[in-house]
């Protein structure tokens, strides 16, 4: 049964406000965003894939090198954690094994889309799709896989690009019946797009924004995305294009002057960044097992 955990992801979409889910890339990340009080995470793979291994996100992200960095993530936060799924690396079988995978490393839910490979990001032209009844099915696959039906299924249909919108509603309702928890349809291209998806799914389902600065859906906030009906906003890759253009402005400041004071009311310093990532409470742990604690002669 569901849990009545009111700081799990399905109880927070329950609710009246709309859920804000920053992007996040690895555990520091993800710390500094739950410190900042959000609710929820989303780990994208574009931006493992960018800051990673520098490379665009085409599709050459693994099933294991999302695991090995949600692990860290969910060891380290217990704000719950959307990881980016993509194809589920895979047909229907490979979808049970990912599923079972993110819900033991400690995801909250997994977002699946009906891209075929080579996937690519959801604002990138060119993409393919899957048949529709393929997706259904591995929707389905996911829902039967899970443990718990607090770990939620996200299904995300980018056929709006491919298809075009009205085949993109249709393949949003065959998932839904076939157990999606939340509906994510792609890239709408304006807001009478987004009206028309709430109207049609809205008092069925959740449904996800996907705010992609550049990209080709209209960057709306929070207030306004809740007025129009959705119940969870992501916000995947802003972390990273905010780092890419500060890490710019960093290194040219050090190749430029030198050193690094011009940029000190840019940075935080050395206690500051401990304070973060908890230093102090780390040796005051490891200090309650050292010798002094213990009795006996060696």
């Amino acid at each position: 049964m569901p849990s009545s955990d009111t700081g799990s992801l399905r109880y927070q979409l329950s609710g009246d406000a709309l859920v804000v889910a920053p992007g996040i890339y690895d555990a520091l990340s993800a710390l500094i965003a739950s410190q900042a009080g959000f609710g929820a995470l989303y780990l994208s793979g574009a931006s493992i894939a960018y800051t990673r291994y520098g490379s665009p996100d085409i599709g050459l992200l693994g099933m294991t090198e999302v695991a090995e960095t949600l692990t860290a993530i969910c060891d380290r936060v217990a704000t719950p954690v959307i990881v980016d799924g993509d194809t589920g690396f895979g047909n229907a079988l490979n979808v049970i094994r990912t599923v079972r995978t993110f819900e033991r490393c400690g995801a909250a839910a997994i977002q699946l889309e009906d891209q075929a490979m080579p996937k690519r990001c959801g604002h990138l032209a060119g993409k393919t799709l899957v048949p529709a009844a393929e997706m259904a099915g591995k929707v389905k696959a996911a829902v039967d896989a899970r443990k718990c039906e607090d770990f939620l299924i996200v299904a995300r249909t980018d056929a709006i690009a491919v298809e075009g919108y009205a085949a993109a509603l249709d393949r949003a309702g065959l998932y839904l019946e076939a157990g999606a928890d939340v509906l994510f349809v792609e890239a709408p291209r304006d807001r009478g797009e987004m009206d028309g998806i709430v109207a049609r799914f809205g008092d069925k389902v959740p449904l996800l924004a996907n705010m992609v600065e550049g990209g080709r859906t209209p960057l709306l906030d929070a207030a306004a995305l809740q007025a129009i009906g959705y119940r969870l906003a992501i916000f995947p890759g802003g972390t990273v294009r905010a780092l890419s253009r500060l890490l710019a402005e960093y290194y040219g400041s050090l190749r430029e002057h030198g050193g690094t004071g011009p940029f000190l009311d840019r940075m935080n310093l050395f206690d500051g960044l401990n304070e973060i990532i908890g230093t102090p409470g780390y040796l005051a742990r490891g200090r309650q097992y050292d010798g002094s604690n213990f009795g006996g002669d060696a």
